[in-house]
């Protein structure tokens, strides 16, 4: 569920809002809610809207002292390929985005952390879903037994901080949560770090 509802273009809402008339939902699923809206268009026309409803997610970016973060592979079967991603997931209900971040860093890297800190937040998917990604940095860590749900399966992928981000460079990390995710800690590290990393 996103938690940014506050328009940032108040002066452009009259040209380019679009009006809710009536939604079915189309598809109910364990993760996605799938709705097919009428909507009023600014220039008073009606058109159609086919989205998902997604309870939203966070993702973490895992810091140690010496410049590394722990990242993950795992096999995703839409694009049917492996990817490496930062640790993440889906909020569950009642669950604050700082609480699942902290959650899927031990669940799916067997990684604790003592600080933990927001880095701001993206869309990923808006043409077609509502989905919100809260992005946290973390420090202080210990690595414990990892506890992933059952039907997934991971890889720990521990890189240096400037080599992730030239695997961002080359495409070899090309999972969009992901890049956001480096990116948005490395600006936030810049100005907040506790300890020096090196971005080269």
């Amino acid at each position: 569920m996103s938690q940014s509802k506050t328009d940032p273009f108040p002066e452009s809402s009259s040209q380019l809002s679009e009006k809710k008339l009536s939604s079915r939902q189309v598809y109910d699923g364990p993760l996605l809610k799938v709705f097919v809206d009428d909507v009023r268009l600014p220039d008073g026309s009606t058109s159609s809207r086919d989205w998902i409803n997604h309870p939203g997610a966070s993702s973490v970016v895992p810091v140690f002292e010496d410049g590394t973060i722990m990242l993950l592979k795992q096999y995703r079967y839409p694009p049917k390929k492996i990817f490496i991603e930062v640790p993440a997931g889906k909020l569950d209900e009642g669950e604050t985005p700082r609480a699942t971040a902290k959650r899927e860093l031990l669940e799916e890297t067997g990684i604790r952390c003592s600080s933990i800190s927001g880095a701001g937040s993206f869309y990923p998917a808006i043409g077609y879903a509502d989905e919100e990604i809260f992005v946290f940095v973390a420090w202080g860590l210990t690595e414990e037994a990892k506890n992933v749900d059952t039907d997934e399966f991971v890889l720990n992928f521990r890189v240096s901080f400037s080599q992730a981000l030239r695997m961002i460079e080359s495409g070899e990390i090309s999972d969009a949560k992901t890049i956001c995710s480096i990116v948005k800690a490395r600006l936030w590290w810049e100005k907040n770090g506790p300890f020096p990393v090196s971005f080269t």
